[in-house]
């Protein structure tokens, strides 16, 4: 069965692109070959949209999932990892013949009677939260995960993560790593920068003056990076949240007149296809966040089927690329 990747490695444009023309998207800037050639590769290759995936829960399908995206589509032309994530619930749900809906924040619920389970991606907000308590008690957190919680969750250790850069640098002789990073709400530090900051002044190597939060996206980094190297006198080594923050950072660096890795170097997360195509390469941590999708979906179809009621909490793995923004 056709996938977004396929379209989109048949059509020569990315997945976002692919997804928002499928999806009707008229804000989308393309040209109207380009909308109608990704249209007619999809019907080539009998893709199978959400709308299909309605018709097959009602005709063929046991399960029904609602997946609820506690952010707006646009966030996935900007970061690469939550698309992913959206793929990897979509591939699993027609692999298993689920039926589907995604839902983002700015869409308001959709009228659905009855679903197998929910997935929330990402820390949602309160009335999304109690909205979906409402029509089930099968539900998983992608993204995202609380001590406690009656709910299953797949996410990744950002605390074992942020840890590990830290020990790298160290290792290295790197004597002031600084951070630059994004806030889930505002005024707030993520799980990633807290870590980060404890672990890191436990080692005597970070302080909070070399901390720098924005937005997640290049731009973001971009600005915050230009403001941190006006200062001169900067960290020698970066820990940077995510890779679309990265390449902003990179642009800074280049501006500046440094070179990488030598005058500074940086490690990020996520290792978005971009990552490796960036001057330095770079060097970032591998999140699997297409299998954190598909072990959403596992999870919620494994209750449904044998009304477990210990909730389940799973971490997926990651790894250090090793590239050319580090020594």
């Amino acid at each position: 069965m056709a996938t977004l990747k396929d379209i989109a490695k048949e059509a020569g444009v990315s997945q976002a692109t692919v997804s928002r023309i499928l999806n009707d998207d008229r804000t989308l800037n393309v040209k109207e070959e380009t909308r109608h050639r990704i249209l007619e590769i999809a019907e080539k290759l009998e893709y199978r949209g959400s709308s299909a995936r309605k018709s097959l829960v009602q005709h063929d399908a046991c399960h029904h999932v609602l997946a609820l995206y506690s952010y707006r589509q646009e966030l996935e032309i900007n970061d690469p990892y939550y698309l992913a994530i959206r793929h990897g619930i979509e591939t699993q749900c027609e692999k298993l013949n689920i039926g589907l809906t995604n839902c983002y924040e700015n869409q308001g619920l959709p009228e659905i009677s009855k679903v197998s389970g929910i997935l929330i991606v990402g820390k949602p907000a309160e009335p999304m939260r109690q909205a979906a308590e409402a029509l089930s008690d099968n539900i998983c957190f992608i993204d995202f995960h609380e001590a406690g919680s009656a709910f299953d969750s797949v996410d990744i250790d950002l605390v074992r993560i942020s840890k590990e850069v830290i020990d790298f640098f160290a290792a290295q002789g790197v004597q002031r790593i600084g951070f630059i990073g994004g806030e889930d709400e505002p005024g707030k530090a993520d799980i990633r920068e807290k870590a980060f900051v404890e672990y890191g002044q436990l080692k005597g190597v970070v302080s909070e003056k070399d901390i720098w939060r924005g937005g997640f996206s290049s731009s973001s980094g971009y600005e915050l990076a230009t403001k941190m190297l006006a200062q001169e006198d900067f960290p020698e080594a970066l820990f940077v949240a995510s890779d679309s923050i990265a390449i902003g950072v990179l642009r800074a660096i280049h501006e500046k007149g440094l070179t990488i890795p030598q005058d500074i170097s940086l490690i990020s997360v996520n290792d978005i296809p971009t990552a490796r195509f960036t001057f330095p390469p770079l060097t970032t941590v591998r999140i699997h966040s297409e299998m954190m999708g598909s072990q959403g979906v596992n999870l919620l179809l494994e209750k449904a089927r044998d009304g477990r009621a210990l909730p389940l909490q799973v971490f997926v793995p990651s790894r250090l690329k090793l590239r050319g923004t580090t020594r």
